[in-house]
């Protein structure tokens, strides 16, 4: 490519964060110049995301945020040479409005737009920080994801094993609302487990003796209910339902990389974040590689890393027809 930098605009809207982030391209690499976050906090008096309130929300504050993104950069909108936006997976009016969004500003600024995979940018958020070459395995652990893949050569993606039900964030909201610490669950988790008895409850493991590397958290779940039933303190129950999450996640995951051979893992998503899992992975004998500051959670910045890999392996910009979709598997290999 040319010595002359490209800066790629990322949207992502696909579910309650509404995230534009802008990287700069050049020869020797890629890095990122902004990176803003709008979350929406209408959501904690449910104590869950409710789809119609995300979609209006991204619709009221998507301009703001992107103003947000090129003042941080030191850009102007015609500075940026390429678009990426969140095509799926998530909720359906969410993306729309990132999707339109980025479609139009492509075509208003006559620059290519890449429709990105969500959990191709998770996967791109952690494996930009070192930048990190395949073979390696990819574990992306979310909110609405727990997905483990092998990714033997660059862009192709060999699902490895999932969650049967609930994804491990989800389990992490479940057990905050449960006992009462707020949302989202996994920050909340977090703290009180700092305060609480990691061997309070005994949580039985999920799927123990599997060959598969397959995840549940529903069993977990509903042990955390019944612990709650029988009085146990919040704080006990977040150090012991984090204990066992944890340990599920690292477990699954040390396996499946002796199975495959890889000696690099790839950790990202919003449960990345958690210093617990940090700390569990650090101790094993595997090279785990994070997202770096800012780029755990749901965020434009990931998105624009797709567009940038999408643009270094050549791939032709994709149609402004492309549309959403809740549920698009990443797997291709």
């Amino acid at each position: 490519m040319s010595a002359a930098p490209l800066y790629i605009l990322g949207i992502d809207t696909s579910c309650d964060d509404t995230g534009v982030g802008i990287v700069e391209l050049t020869a020797g690499g890629v890095q990122v110049r902004a990176n803003r976050i709008w979350t929406q906090a209408v959501h904690a008096q449910y104590g869950g995301v409710m789809p119609e309130l995300a979609s209006r929300e991204h619709v009221e504050r998507i301009d703001a945020v992107m103003g947000d993104a090129l003042a941080e950069a030191g850009l102007k909108v015609s500075d940026i040479g390429a678009v990426a936006a969140t095509s799926g997976p998530g909720l359906v009016g969410a993306l729309l409005v990132g999707l339109m969004y980025g479609k139009g500003l492509a075509q208003a600024l006559d620059v290519p737009f890449f429709a990105a995979h969500h959990l191709e940018g998770h996967i791109f958020a952690a494996a930009s920080e070192d930048n990190l070459q395949a073979p390696y395995l990819a574990l992306v652990v979310s909110g609405g994801h727990t997905h483990l893949f092998d990714v033997p050569e660059e862009g192709r993606y060999v699902l490895v094993g999932a969650t049967r039900d609930d994804a491990a964030g989800e389990a992490f909201d479940k057990i905050a609302r449960l006992s009462g610490l707020g949302y989202p669950g996994g920050p909340a988790i977090a703290e009180a487990a700092l305060r609480g008895n990691p061997d309070a409850v005994p949580f039985k493991e999920p799927l123990q003796g599997q060959k598969a590397f397959e995840f549940s958290f529903s069993g977990l779940k509903t042990a955390a209910l019944l612990a709650h039933k029988a009085g146990a303190a919040p704080e006990d129950l977040a150090a012991s339902f984090q204990k066992a999450a944890v340990h599920v996640l690292v477990k699954t995951t040390r396996r499946a990389a002796e199975a495959y051979g890889r000696r690099t893992v790839v950790v990202s998503g919003g449960v990345a974040a958690n210093t617990a899992l940090r700390e569990a992975f650090a101790r094993t004998d595997l090279r785990v590689v994070f997202p770096g500051k800012g780029l755990n959670t749901d965020n434009g910045a990931m998105i624009a890393l797709a567009g940038a890999a999408a643009l270094r392996a050549g791939r032709a910009p994709s149609s402004l027809a492309a549309g959403a979709t809740a549920y698009a598997p990443l797997a291709n290999g």
